[in-house]
């Protein structure tokens, strides 16, 4: 009887242990999904001068507007979208009339498509501030031969393109139009396995369970057999 009590007690502390995980993760479920329409509602907020954003701190993702005059020079960053295939984003210079010269994500044109030059005319931008965490220690170095880069590095592109380090990306097309399809930020990146997770601990809590039960049901019968 002893085993079989001891045996209890594992099997029941086990299952309460993954049973509060799997609730955990239910939670963060909930924290997750509130953490993401907040995003989406300040992405698609409308927007406030540059200067004001930048003056005052204003966090990730704050949607900005501001008007100035475009570099000529720009960085092709590899990229992939789904049904169209390989892509570059676009990042060019950007001369804000009130913060000076910036970057700016301007969207995608697809592989071998040719990029218009840069207007001349003062251009009027609509599009969120960014600053994507994309390179690791597992990112090539850009090939600055053939102006190809893997990842937005804030930092390195302004210091290739002679910028702040300040970086946003277009939510709609600017005017003029600048030949490419921009591409807004959007929480889908951000991951939200917590379901899965919560699934996971509750289908191993009805595993732990059932292993439980069998093991204390042998336990009497091993034991006369010994």
């Amino acid at each position: 009887m002893q085993r079989v009590g001891f045996a209890a007690l594992i099997g029941l502390g086990g299952l309460a242990v993954l049973i509060y995980l799997g609730v955990w993760q239910v939670q963060r479920l909930a924290w997750k999904q509130d953490l993401l329409a907040q995003i989406s509602a300040q992405i698609s907020a409308d927007p406030i001068q540059l200067h004001a954003a930048l003056l005052g701190q204003a966090p990730r993702y704050t949607p900005v507007s501001t008007q100035g005059v475009l570099g000529e020079s720009h960085i092709r960053m590899l990229a992939s979208r789904k049904s169209i295939g390989p892509v570059f984003r676009i990042i060019r210079p950007f001369d804000a009339a009130e913060v000076g010269r910036i970057l700016i994500d301007t969207g995608w044109i697809k592989d071998g498509q040719d990029l218009p030059d840069a207007p001349n005319d003062v251009v009027v931008l609509t599009g969120n501030l960014d600053d994507p965490i994309e390179a690791d220690g597992f990112t090539p170095d850009p090939d600055l031969k053939n102006n190809m880069w893997f990842a937005r590095d804030v930092p390195a592109m302004a210091q290739a393109l002679d910028t702040q380090p300040i970086l946003i990306v277009l939510r709609e097309p600017a005017q003029p139009d600048l030949g490419v399809t921009p591409w807004p930020v959007s929480p889908d990146g951000i991951p939200n396995d917590h379901l899965q997770y919560a699934i996971t601990w509750f289908s191993l809590a009805f595993i732990w369970a059932g292993m439980t039960f069998a093991f204390v049901r042998r336990v009497p019968r091993t034991t006369k057999e010994v």
